[in-house]
């Protein structure tokens, strides 16, 4: 990671609460090798496992990139698709070395882009799924507001509106908040 500064986030989504001072971390992904060095290090956390996780930046900013590297990391095989359609995309980490042995790590890819009333996601049943044990990916989390339970942490990726270089155009900024422990906890594995 090229960069690592710590600020504060305002405001906070989805009804989350706002992070204490020092909840956020900073950084730039220079290519996509960076960013699945980024994913390898947070799937290292024990907290990844039964996380909540926000997804924020602009259409094609990387983040189901981010996503399909931490789902390899934490060991998903197979072909990882894009909820972009489906809405969500449930997988399962069979050898996931943050589970114990044998138990595989279940974790849901939520992709929210296309509800156009909060309520779809009331309707759409999720409320069983997120009270469940394992780890959730929110894409677009802002599309349920006011539904969704609150997040551990957000990840905010958007180009790097500094990189003018075609060649270099998967350069990232990319900033991490922790709104709970399990954040913290997540934000603390960012910076060992």
């Amino acid at each position: 990671m090229s960069s690592i500064k710590t600020g504060r986030h305002v405001p906070p989504i989805v009804g989350t609460p706002a992070a204490d001072s020092g909840a956020v971390w900073h950084g730039h992904w220079d290519n996509e090798t960076e960013t699945q060095a980024f994913a390898r290090r947070l799937a290292q956390c024990p907290a990844i496992a039964h996380a909540t996780l926000a997804l924020q930046g602009d259409l094609g900013a990387g983040k189901t990139t981010f996503v399909r590297h931490l789902l390899r990391a934490l060991g998903v095989r197979g072909r990882i698709k894009s909820p972009t359609y489906a809405v969500v995309e449930p997988h399962s980490a069979i050898d996931c070395p943050l589970m114990p042995a044998g138990e595989p790590l279940s974790i849901w890819h939520f992709d929210f882009y296309r509800f156009t009333d909060p309520r779809e996601w009331e309707d759409a049943g999720f409320r069983e799924l997120f009270a469940s044990p394992g780890l959730k990916l929110v894409e677009w989390p802002e599309r349920a507001v006011g539904f969704m339970p609150p997040v551990d942490a957000e990840l905010h990726i958007e180009p790097d509106p500094m990189q003018t270089n075609p060649e270099h155009d998967d350069a990232r900024v990319v900033r991490a908040t922790a709104f709970t422990p399990v954040g913290q906890r997540l934000l603390t594995a960012l910076q060992a």
